[in-house]
């Protein structure tokens, strides 16, 4: 898998992520338990969704010419 998660994006989804998992908690609801989802594309540096559309946030690294 080719990471397709950049760093400001990666930082929103753990950030989001937990938000979410603490209103769960908070609200004694397992629909907190959606917040996984994020903290995993973040953690792992691929997003599924994103294959669909060609979507990518990682900064592109142009390579050097000879």
């Amino acid at each position: 898998m080719k990471p397709n998660v950049g760093g400001l994006d990666r930082i929103v989804r753990i950030i989001g992520g937990l938000v979410i998992l603490g209103a769960g908690y908070y609200y004694k609801s397992w629909w907190g338990l959606i917040g996984i989802v994020p903290l995993l594309t973040a953690i792992f540096r691929f997003c599924p969704a994103y294959l669909p559309f060609g979507l990518s946030s990682c900064s592109s690294k142009s390579e050097p010419k000879a």
